[in-house]
């Protein structure tokens, strides 16, 4: 997968483990026009506190530099000027400005980068730039993921290609809560396109809402949750500003890469065998829609019978019922797949469980939860907990 004028490649850094990919480095050889989401938890790892920095001074981009094994994070002081080195030496070695350059980083949160590894592997990186080393760097930023993820989408315009790629790390610690700058998540988005810089940061953050904001594992918010896009015009086409089709086609091919991209991480959580699309309608507005599907999605009792392919519908409702929306329970049905396993509050009876248990035993279904308590809707994907899951966490940092 290629995007004209990004080159890419990715090392052995050997910044925690030895023999595998670890760092990679994305550059552009013209000025990109840069989009950013960064994690809304108040503890912010070194490269975000960075990223955002960077943001309110410079407005182009070349370089994204980015590292697994270690987050970078809760490091004070050290953290941000580390930072700050590999963006110097990254600028020395590709002839661009140090305020071009963003870091990313994902892992282990709490200890140092081992900065000369890390250098060294920068610069043999830097040396080895391709044209065809995306899907490198998409394998050098994974953590616990079992495979890398990567999208692309192309859009024809008056009979040339725009181009469209993403690639995302996370499989958990997955609760993204990603916002406009003010073991994690990292997606990098590139396109060859000429944007207008206000309508790109706005469709980002449309495309996130709606893709990477709406997906669980865990529901821990990281503190290096990450998107970021950078667009550098090699396509030619007339500037795309959110007026006109070409506009409606861009953001539609955008929240597509997003979606997809958000998909594979459930898909690939720590542990998971199911992925679970829950969708609450009928909520009296949207906000409560959204608290209600967040509190399903995320509640232990609700995961661990999807693990169990087991129909408990008691644990869905008493999740809806103490997420904070307003619904009789009366009211409420409850339906997986085409099942429907509650009607009015109460239970449809064995042989409907029986059959929604078959339900459970693919590899993705459908929750539906109608509140019948007003007009308004809103979907989210998550994952099962498993005992694989456990394990993987209980012995992470070893």
């Amino acid at each position: 997968m290629e995007v004209p004028g990004f080159r890419a490649a990715a090392v052995d850094a050997g910044i925690k483990y030895e023999g595998r990919l670890d760092l990679g480095i994305i550059f552009s050889k013209a000025s990109c026009t840069p989009a950013a989401a960064f994690t809304r938890n108040l503890v912010k790892a070194a490269p975000v506190l960075d990223s955002i920095m960077l943001l309110s001074r410079s407005e182009t981009f070349r370089a994204i530099v980015v590292n697994s094994g270690n987050a970078n994070a809760c490091t004070g002081q050290r953290g941000l000027e580390d930072c700050q080195k590999i963006r110097k030496r990254a600028a020395e070695l590709l002839d661009c400005k140090e305020d071009e350059i963003f870091v990313a980083s994902t892992g282990v949160i709490g200890a140092f980068l081992p900065m000369e590894k890390y250098l060294n592997g920068l610069e043999r990186a830097c040396n080895c730039l391709s044209d065809h080393g995306l899907l490198k760097v998409s394998e050098a930023i994974l953590t616990t993921d079992t495979r890398p993820k990567v999208a692309m989408r192309e859009i024809e315009n008056r009979g040339s290609i725009i181009r469209l790629f993403g690639m995302a790390k996370g499989a958990g610690m997955i609760g993204p809560n990603l916002g406009p700058p003010q073991a994690t998540m990292l997606a990098f988005v590139l396109t060859d396109a000429v944007v207008d810089q206000e309508f790109w940061q706005k469709s980002l953050e449309d495309a996130v809402d709606s893709s990477f904001n709406r997906i669980t594992v865990d529901g821990d918010t990281s503190t290096n949750d990450s998107v970021i896009g950078l667009a550098n015009g090699n396509a030619r086409n007339k500037v795309i500003d959110g007026y006109g089709e070409l506009s409606k086609v861009f953001s539609s091919a955008l929240f597509e890469v997003l979606q997809s991209l958000s998909e594979q991480i459930v898909m690939d959580g720590e542990g998971a065998t199911k992925c679970v699309r829950v969708v609450v309608k009928g909520a009296a507005t949207e906000e409560e829609a959204r608290l209600c599907a967040q509190t399903i999605c995320n509640s232990p009792l609700v995961k661990t019978a999807f693990f169990g392919e087991d129909p408990n519908w008691g644990r869905i409702l008493a999740a809806a019922g103490r997420s904070g929306a307003a619904f009789e329970q009366d009211r409420v049905e409850i339906r997986i797949g085409d099942v429907s396993v509650v009607e009015r509050g109460m239970s449809v009876g064995k042989e409907a469980e029986e059959e929604a248990a078959k339900e459970m035993k693919k590899h993705r279904f459908r929750v539906e939860i109608f509140l019948n308590a007003g007009k308004s809707d809103y979907s989210m994907l998550t994952s099962d907990l498993s005992t694989e899951y456990v394990r993987i966490n209980a012995v992470y940092r070893t």
